[in-house]
């Protein structure tokens, strides 16, 4: 594990790890492998890097490499930016001399999470829209339009039927008491941002996310799919292995995986062989577990991690697309059944306007 000195801070950091680093790391390999020196490709890089806070952060590299630091030394400084993966697989490449190969299975493998979270993200995307769309179209008739009807059949002195009375009032109280909702609204986010700051609240909070009906599962492969990714070019790169599982156990931003990942480290630390640690774990699936065994046994354990993780990446963009399709009917029948449901509300004393004017 490398130290680090103080971080140095860096703006417009999602952009330059969304936009900069995948291309940075891939350019950087490629300069070496043609037989550029280190500081000639980032120089080089620097000298036409249009992001000012990327550009900050290439010359305090190169600077810091003119002061004899090593490469890995320098990305410390920006935690922000390069990742414990990121700087531990540098290091590891630099002391083994295959520092091009690493870096450019460094950018492969940020371009593989990328992706699949794009896709996670793409697949998510359409239900969000139609959801919102169905709020704001709710919130727009229920304020603006219902009490117009109310006053159409005020005049008549009859009561109006159940489900239009509570729209009514349901409309007379976002009307008038509007500020409640926002302070419900803040205070529900506040107090669920605190819970999960918490140790506490962040482990309860991923635990039942994972016991989502379909959600969970998927949310699982995916992490899974990152794990056996990022261990398999950890151990490739020559990370200690004990490093390797503390780094990417705690690169999964999910808690109860964490855990594990963690449990079944202190347990190789004592002399377990990982896929035994793994093997009682309630969280993993027992497939990664066997072919993980299989791979200590062959003693291709990096390849049977790329292995689990391909099959996990394929199985996750099956249950997107299957998800996708599905959720089309079933969003179009929610948003249908939500308006639908306001406009008969506000139609139900219409069809009693013939005995109410009798």
């Amino acid at each position: 594990m490398s130290n680090k000195k103080k971080a140095i801070r860096v703006p417009g950091v999602k952009q330059i790890v969304n936009r900069e680093l995948i291309p940075f790391t891939r350019q950087i390999s490629s300069m070496l492998n043609a037989g550029m020196s280190i500081m000639a490709s980032i120089s080089t890089i620097e000298d036409q890097c249009k992001h000012p806070g990327f550009k900050m952060v290439l010359t305090t590299l190169r600077e810091n490499i003119e002061s004899g630091s090593p490469f890995s030394e320098g990305l410390t400084l920006f935690p922000s930016v390069f990742s414990d993966m990121y700087v531990n697989m540098v290091a590891a490449g630099e002391r083994s001399g295959q520092f091009a190969d690493v870096l450019k299975r460094l950018a492969l493998l940020l371009d593989s999470s990328a992706r699949l979270v794009r896709k996670v993200k793409s697949a998510m995307t359409y239900p969000v829209v139609i959801l919102s769309l169905a709020m704001i179209m709710a919130f727009g008739l229920i304020t603006f339009v219902v009490p117009v009807f109310k006053e159409m059949f005020e005049g008549f002195g009859e009561q109006l039927p159940f489900l239009t009375q509570m729209l009514v009032n349901a409309s007379n109280f976002i009307r008038s008491r509007w500020y409640i909702l926002i302070v419900i609204a803040i205070g529900a986010v506040t107090s669920f941002r605190y819970w999960k700051s918490t140790e506490s609240g962040h482990y309860q909070h991923d635990a039942i996310i994972l016991k989502i009906p379909i959600f969970g599962e998927l949310i699982l492969k995916v992490a899974v799919a990152r794990f056996c990714r990022l261990f398999a070019q950890m151990l490739s790169s020559g990370v200690p292995i004990l490093d390797s599982m503390e780094i990417v156990g705690t690169s999964l931003n999910n808690k109860v995986i964490e855990k594990t990942i963690l449990s079944a480290r202190t347990a190789v630390e004592e002399g377990c062989s990982l896929s035994s640690a793994l093997e009682g774990s309630s969280t993993l699936p027992l497939l990664m577990v066997r072919m993980l065994s299989a791979g200590e046994k062959s003693g291709r354990i990096d390849e049977m991690l790329e292995s689990v993780a391909d099959t996990y990446d394929d199985e996750v963009e099956t249950t997107l697309s299957t998800l996708t399709s599905l959720m089309e009917p079933f969003l179009m029948v929610l948003l249908g059944a939500i308006i639908g449901t306001i406009v008969i509300a506000m139609f139900l004393p219409i069809f009693k306007l013939g005995t109410i004017v009798n």
